[in-house]
């Protein structure tokens, strides 16, 4: 049986999904985010290797609240979607339990989506930028794969929650707002909401213990009710 890497696991998390859930870290990530707050996520090898079985025995012992809850089990990262072996091995295993699964994604993942999204309940796609040359000034990497597990996403049907985070001077404004609302209608029509997550400097004593500089050392945190304001006016009636 194939066996994953992950790097954390939270018991009962309160914002990654529906209801309580138990989320999941997978190690690995291919993009350099200039905001990302996990940079411990970024090696593969980073974390500890874990059995499909091993894990389960984990999450059902939160069973019962999931079900008060209206919650399940929330795949994240990293980037899930570079483990697609596991990932699906544990969706499959949750699909059996009766546990609602969400995956947590970038996008930049290693293929396998029509699979993957078949097993899976919900996705919270992060969308970093709506245009290539953005894309790649922000995530260092190549808007087509994302874009492709979009393509996938689209043909499911599966129910997806966009989420973006608001960096002050970089994407907040108006435009911006108004390029992520018509790149959602074009490219992401299961979407059910959108949520503005404002820019946070809660991550970088992580940078400082790896050795690195935070890219955005020298941009403030995103204001919470400037976020609220432009969600408002323009996210407010999905």
């Amino acid at each position: 049986m194939v066996e994953g890497k992950i790097f954390a696991f939270e018991s009962m998390g309160l914002v990654d999904g529906p209801g309580i859930r138990s989320v999941v870290f997978f190690s690995g990530c291919s993009l350099r985010c200039r905001y990302c707050h996990n940079p411990e996520s970024w090696n593969m090898n980073a974390g500890k290797t874990v059995s499909p079985d091993g894990l389960m025995r984990k999450i059902v012992r939160f069973r019962p609240y999931f079900e008060r809850s209206g919650g399940g089990v929330t795949f994240s990262g990293g980037e899930p979607l570079l483990q697609p072996e596991f990932l699906a091995e544990m969706l499959s295993l949750c699909k059996k339990e009766g546990i609602h699964t969400c995956i947590d994604t970038a996008g930049a993942g290693a293929g396998d989506y029509e699979r993957i999204l078949g097993l899976a309940d919900l996705v919270l796609l992060d969308v970093k930028a709506a245009g290539a040359e953005k894309y790649r000034g922000l995530c260092g990497g190549d808007i087509s794969e994302p874009e492709r597990f979009m393509a996938a996403l689209a043909k499911s049907g599966k129910p997806a929650v966009v989420r973006r985070v608001v960096i002050p001077g970089i994407n907040d404004s108006e435009r911006d707002m108004e390029e992520l609302k018509a790149y959602i209608s074009e490219k992401i029509p299961t979407a059910k909401a959108v949520e503005l997550l404002p820019y946070h400097k809660s991550g970088e004593h992580k940078y400082k213990k790896l050795g690195l500089v935070p890219a955005l050392a020298d941009i403030p945190q995103m204001s919470g009710e400037k976020t609220q304001e432009l969600w408002n006016k323009y996210f407010s009636g999905r």
